[in-house]
């Protein structure tokens, strides 16, 4: 017992060296320029080397520092989170080994080694999405693995693929792979990123996760298991200039961007309208990569993965003081009860927003800026500037519901900020999400980025915010009204609220079409045309081919003088 009550304060301190360390590393590569590798032979075939390999640049350090701070406030949060629970212990090792697979993932340049972390993740997700045992989690955890494992089919389509280079080193082949022969590598490469970052059409899963424990989502969220494939993008992203790939990337993520902005203005789950949030940053993380900047994506990576976490962290407080509410509509006037949580939770909205000088705004308005002086198509354009203004609606319409607004909960909640365990692990990222935005820029780009834009576009991203933000807060405050007019657009409101019916698509109607045709395939395949020409007629054929044989080896001279006879009748009408 004692074990099961100190563990979050061991693991938070040991994973907080770890982030120290990795930090301090990486801006010593960074300002050195120097990349480390090892590489450990473990078989050869021939001409191919298959390789467990290890690399230590800037990147994968400094990404690697951030997952390794924001597991430790999550483990340290969680100590207080999941303190009543029964199976503490088996929850702690779970995190801790969803940690360690994306520390593999993040140190593997190689298709072979980075199997381990990309494997890991997906199946320690599986684990922890159903860790509340019911109906609901399983269902969700089964979409989650179901989804995830396309992108583990893919990755080894790739290995084999890539075996005609004659090694799987992607960072090394990055500029052998530029070439245009190599298109369906690409594309496979793109698939599995996409269902680890839910993009469109596997999109579904993200807010189905939300079955797990909310560290569990603030892990997940921030920099782990959705942030494996654009990290994996980013790796890949020298193979991916001037190909076909970056404008199908383009428009996928605007789509999704937008549309998880769409569905969050109609969500009344606190978790889910984060979880949204979490879609929409990710697409803005994929469409910038698409036009060739995985630097910014790269920035935007690190810093949505602060805000984020803290995000998630404040929502479990208010869950938790709201005895388990997860409805914005029985919150309300949060401010007065929770003024330290709701400091943090406002901090970390307004970053979300790209709100000036905190950690969202540095690398979100500057990719904002870098998209409209870029090649980006028109549609693209106008999807970007929805999107945008569609997080600011919804970051104030949350604000709105839960922070503000009237009393809305039951006499039975005591809403405070007394647990200091949950209060103290939000006070390291809440600073974090404050000034590590302005350290990061200035540590990855020491040099500024020439932006040329016309004073219109240049102040396109304020207007934009702030037109958002009045909508958002406007048609809030006509609840009743504004109800009322979505009623006679029912199906429109429908369709916006449930991420344009990917969930159903994606369970009720994949399952439909996946019985139906199996159905079919066994009754015309298996119990049909392939039972006449499989088994049962391959067995009747050989059987009775067999039977001649052996009347053959018998030298059976009625055998001999039936084909005597055929043979002459051959070659009469032969010569006939």
């Amino acid at each position: 017992m004692v074990w099961s009550i100190y563990m979050h304060k061991v693991s938070m301190l040991s994973l907080g060296l770890g982030s120290l360390i990795c930090g301090l590393v990486s801006l010593m590569k960074l300002f050195s320029g120097v990349t480390s590798m090892i590489e450990w032979e473990l078989m050869s075939l021939n001409s191919l080397s298959v390789v467990f390999v290890l690399i230590f640049d800037w990147i994968s350090m400094l990404f690697l520092s951030f997952v390794l701070l924001i597991s430790s406030s999550v483990m340290y949060y969680s100590g207080s989170y999941m303190q009543g629970d029964k199976c503490f212990n088996r929850f702690m090792y779970l995190v801790l080994m969803f940690v360690f697979s994306m520390g593999m993932m993040v140190l593997s340049p190689n298709l072979i080694s980075i199997l381990l972390g990309w494997d890991g993740l997906g199946l320690v997700s599986y684990a922890l999405v159903i860790f509340y045992q019911n109906e609901k989690s399983a269902n969700a955890g089964m979409l989650t693995i179901l989804s995830n494992r396309v992108g583990d089919v893919a990755i080894l389509l790739s290995i084999g693929l890539m075996a005609n280079l004659g090694s799987w080193n992607f960072v090394v082949c990055s500029y052998y792979l530029s070439d245009t022969s190599w298109m369906l590598l690409k594309f496979l490469i793109m698939v599995s990123a996409m269902t680890k970052s839910a993009q469109i059409p596997f999109s579904a899963w993200l807010p189905a996760a939300m079955a797990a424990p909310t560290p569990v989502s603030a892990l997940v969220h921030s920099s782990t298991l959705v942030t494996a494939g654009v990290y994996l993008m980013i790796r890949f992203s020298g193979a991916l200039e001037n190909s076909s790939i970056q404008s199908m990337l383009l428009v996928i993520s605007c789509l999704t961007m937008f549309m998880a902005g769409l569905g969050a203005n109609f969500e009344y789950d606190l978790k889910k309208i984060i979880a949204l949030s979490t879609l929409s940053q990710l697409g803005v993380m994929l469409s910038i990569l698409a036009l060739g900047y995985p630097d910014l994506s790269f920035f935007h990576l690190l810093s949505h993965a602060l805000f984020k976490a803290l995000l998630f962290m404040c929502a479990g407080i208010i869950i938790h003081s709201v005895s388990n509410y997860q409805d914005i509509r029985c919150m309300g006037g949060l401010v007065k009860f929770m003024p330290l949580s709701v400091a943090f939770m406002s901090v970390a909205n307004l970053a979300l927003c790209g709100f000036p000088f905190l950690a969202g705004f540095y690398s979100k308005d500057m990719i904002l800026e870098v998209a409209f002086m870029s090649w980006a198509n028109f549609i693209s354009l106008v999807l970007y500037i929805m999107a945008t203004g569609l997080t600011v609606s919804y970051t104030l319409r949350l604000i709105f519901y839960s922070l503000s607004g009237d009393f809305n909960l039951s006499v039975l909640s005591n809403t405070s900020d007394e647990d200091k365990i949950m209060s103290n692990s939000m006070i390291l990222l809440g600073v974090s999400a404050i000034f590590m935005g302005s350290a990061l820029s200035w540590a990855i780009f020491p040099e500024p980025y020439m932006i040329c834009l016309n004073s219109l576009m240049k102040n396109m991203v304020l207007m934009i915010s702030f037109v958002g933000g009045v909508l958002g807060y406007m048609f809030n405050l006509l609840t009743v009204s504004y109800n009322l007019k979505a009623l006679y657009n029912y199906k429109m409101v429908v369709m916006s609220g449930s991420m344009w019916f990917m969930p159903f698509l994606s369970t009720k109607k994949m399952s439909e079409v996946s019985f139906t045709s199996g159905m079919n395939v066994d009754k015309l395949g298996d119990k049909g045309w392939f039972e006449y020409f499989g088994s049962q007629g391959l067995y009747y054929l050989f059987s009775n081919f067999f039977s001649l044989l052996n009347a053959l080896q018998l030298n059976s001279v009625k055998v001999f003088m039936k084909m005597f006879v055929v043979g002459v009748v051959i070659m009469l009408f032969g010569f006939m």
